[in-house]
């Protein structure tokens, strides 16, 4: 009798215990799901792709100086047309006018202003292949350009677009390989990517040459100009579940 008595409280024990270990698992297990979910790396690629410049855009102009306001307009005029009708035999890109302005010219002697003149300037601006510019600056002085305000170089619309896709490509396995670095130094494995965001890649800006640099070209018989390359930059930022 006192053995079945036993037995009896030994059972009773027995289920009382695998209801309390079945009730903290159930209580622990959601908290141990939620943490394993919210188990994530977040890493940043970055990809550089360089371009070469096949492109360059230029702004030229005519300035002359005169003593009646008349004369200098009609002269700025005649050479300005001269030059665009220049460019427009060569088939120059976006050709268009980017300035015009005709203004008094003073001397000043002993705080007394005294008219001298006047200076008349017409702006244009272009772009055409690199390897052609040096030939065209120079022939378009002998048409009547007097001033070369700026240069600057870029590559074509297709090569950018190609070098972002490249860029952000480089990009995302820049921070795969992070990743797979991180996760193998701690003995994890990466289950998935749950969030994903881009930061580029961004249109680069012009490569800018200084005009001071052409003035020093400018009495060579043919100018040399000399692009160089653009960079397009490109940012992936991966949020993966481990």
């Amino acid at each position: 009798m006192k053995i079945n008595q036993f037995t009896i409280v030994c059972q009773r024990f027995l289920a009382i215990f695998t209801v309390f270990l079945f009730c903290s698992l159930v209580w622990i297990n959601p908290a141990m799901a939620q943490e394993q979910a919210f188990r994530t790396l977040t890493v940043t690629g970055q990809g550089i792709e360089r371009i070469p410049t096949t492109l360059t855009q230029v702004q030229l102009g005519v300035e002359i100086q005169g003593k009646s306001a008349g004369e200098v307009q009609q002269n700025v005029a005649k050479r300005t047309s001269a030059v665009v009708d220049f460019l427009k035999s060569h088939k120059v890109e976006r050709l268009q006018t980017t300035g015009i302005s005709l203004q008094a010219n003073y001397q000043y002697n002993n705080n007394e202003r005294r008219l001298t003149g006047y200076i008349g300037t017409n702006t244009v601006s272009f772009r055409t292949e690199t390897e052609k510019v040096g030939a065209l600056l120079d022939k378009s002085v002998q048409a009547g350009a007097t001033r070369i305000d700026g240069v600057s170089f870029t590559a074509t619309e297709e090569a950018i677009s190609t070098a972002q896709k490249e860029a952000l490509r480089l990009a995302t396995r820049d921070a795969q390989e992070q990743a797979e670095a991180v996760l193998g130094a701690l003995n994890f494995k990466a289950k998935e990517i749950v969030n994903i965001q881009v930061a580029g890649a961004n249109i680069p800006q012009p490569r800018m040459m200084q005009t001071g640099q052409f003035a020093r070209s400018a009495s060579v018989e043919s100018t040399p100009v000399i692009g160089g390359e653009q960079t397009v930059r490109a940012s992936v930022t991966l949020q993966i579940h481990y």
